[in-house]
């Protein structure tokens, strides 16, 4: 008999052998490391029915952070086939167990008894699973085997993490406030009451796919075959759709071009949270960023710029002042992302700074601004992010070690925290009051697109960092988010809190 077969056929199968009086029991999950905790749970389940099938999680769907699953789907499906308690395996076509139950309609749903307690899940999927059991006339039942833990597994070993990722976790586990899923998931939800000031220019992104068809036959030059184009909202609204889920009022003040295109496009993409203030910037385009990407490798190939990076007018900065003011006293805290294209001009940096209560800034050196566009207009912002090569640049320093160029732009800028992102050697932040110069090691493995990951870094560390949250626990929080960033192309996929706080209570068992 074939175990392994697909989601379809396993429904197939289960109407047959229902019909014939059998007991179906189903267990879920995505089984990473097949452990003692799960053979023993899958005996426990075979004896509550006639015949045992398991679903797995495919690997797309699997939120446990960065650089899982460790097994593939399949190496995972054939593990679990080999064990004698199981009659078959099959694919969960869906991303979650919930439509799986509603189509395979077993008689019991068998859950480990870690999952007992409704209120401890951050997703809520559990109880809807059980509703979902029910309103199919079967019901749940929690296994009383001794719990084991994949990730803790998986985070002890050098499967999962590198010496120095596990050195980093170590510290922030032996904080008391981080040593439990409910504690993890208390400080994620204490986001949700922020009222944030999103300012900067908004980026549509165009992404042509192509096909490199090679060199033209009459001239020099690189011809390309445009096989489809995917749009994104970059800039500032990406920064705002990125909190979305975590803070439950977003004020997004944004420059768009002066005919008002894209404003239907981008009010389309952002969420309901989000209160979009336009500025129509005179003479200027709505900022388009087109990139030519070979489709096979999403290799960038070349970009074509739509923009006007001349600063607004005084009667047009005046209206600009006038919105700001409007808005951020009602604010908690300010996020700046200025990419230098005429829309945040000296006074009106000052004016934020001036007012904030707390003010976090992003500057981005692009081939526009390069060499006119400085992060020193945003002296005593509260946090400062910066990459380390724009770092250098302000400081006009190529070969020093980062650390006393960290600690010399903290005196520059007269910050409290300084935060600079070095790719895939992580990021370090200082923190001028005490001090403390801390290194967090990158966690993604793997890198589709950048475009984005400083903007959306800047968004959660602000966050965290105004909320007086551990420090370490922010900048692996910050890290998790630019992980899950990094995998997608430009800012497709807005950063969702459920799927962060579940790596992070991964990551910390």
């Amino acid at each position: 008999m074939k175990k392994i077969i697909s989601t379809e056929s396993l429904a197939k199968t289960i109407s047959k052998l229902k019909s014939k009086g059998k007991k179906i029991v189903l267990c879920h999950g995505v089984f990473d490391l097949l452990h003692i905790g799960h053979i023993n749970h899958f005996k426990e389940a075979k004896k509550l029915g006639d015949i045992l099938v398991v679903t797995v999680t495919q690997d797309k769907f699997v939120n446990k952070g960065p650089n899982r699953p460790i097994f593939s789907l399949n190496t995972r499906m054939e593990s679990i086939a080999a064990l004698k308690d199981i009659d078959y395996v099959a694919p969960n076509m869906f991303s979650n167990a919930i439509q799986l139950i509603k189509l395979l309609k077993p008689n019991v749903y068998c859950k480990g008894k870690d999952y007992k307690n409704y209120n401890s899940d951050t997703t809520n999927q559990i109880k809807k699973e059980a509703l979902a059991i029910k309103s199919v006339g079967g019901r749940i039942i929690h296994t009383v085997t001794e719990l084991f833990s994949s990730s803790r597994i998986i985070n002890q070993t050098n499967l999962n993490l590198s010496n120095q990722q596990k050195s980093f976790i170590s510290k922030i586990k032996k904080n008391k406030e981080f040593n439990s899923d409910n504690k993890i998931s208390g400080t994620m939800n204490s986001f949700s009451n922020l009222k944030v000031l999103v300012i900067g220019e908004t980026i549509i992104d165009d992404y042509v796919f192509c096909e490199a068809l090679g060199k033209s036959g009459k001239e020099p030059i690189l011809v390309l075959r445009d096989m489809y184009k995917e749009r994104y909202l970059g800039g500032t609204a990406a920064i705002a759709r990125n909190l979305s889920s975590f803070c439950k009022q977003i004020t997004l003040l944004t420059n768009i071009g002066q005919k008002n295109e894209e404003k239907q496009f981008i009010k389309k993409y952002l969420q309901k949270n989000i209160n979009a203030v336009f500025l129509n910037k005179k003479e200027s385009p709505t900022i388009t960023k087109k990139r030519f990407i070979e489709h096979i490798n999403k290799t960038k190939i070349f970009g074509v710029y739509s923009l006007n990076d001349q600063p607004l007018d005084k009667e047009q900065e005046k209206t600009f002042n006038t919105k700001i003011l409007k808005h951020i006293n009602s604010h908690d805290l300010v996020i700046v992302s200025d990419y230098g294209h005429g829309l945040i001009s000296d006074r009106t940096a000052k004016l934020i700074i001036k007012k904030s209560k707390f003010v976090a800034v992003n500057t981005q050196l692009n081939s526009s601004n390069l060499g006119f566009h400085v992060i020193s207009k945003y002296i005593g912002a509260n946090l400062i992010t910066i990459n380390e090569t724009e770092m250098r640049h302000e400081l006009r320093n190529k070969t020093e070690n980062r650390v006393p160029l960290i600690k010399a732009l903290s005196k520059k800028l007269k910050s409290k925290y300084i935060h600079v992102t070095s790719g895939e050697v992580g990021s370090n932040i200082y923190n001028k009051t005490t001090n403390e110069l801390i290194s967090c090691p990158a966690f993604a493995n793997r890198v589709i697109d950048k475009v984005g990951t400083g903007d959306s870094m800047l968004a959660i560390l602000a966050i965290s960092l105004y909320k007086k949250i551990d420090v370490k626990f922010s900048m692996l929080l910050s890290a998790l988010v630019a992980a899950q960033n990094i995998q997608n192309m430009a800012n497709k996929t807005p950063i969702n809190k459920i799927n962060i706080t579940r790596a992070l209570q991964s990551y910390l068992k």
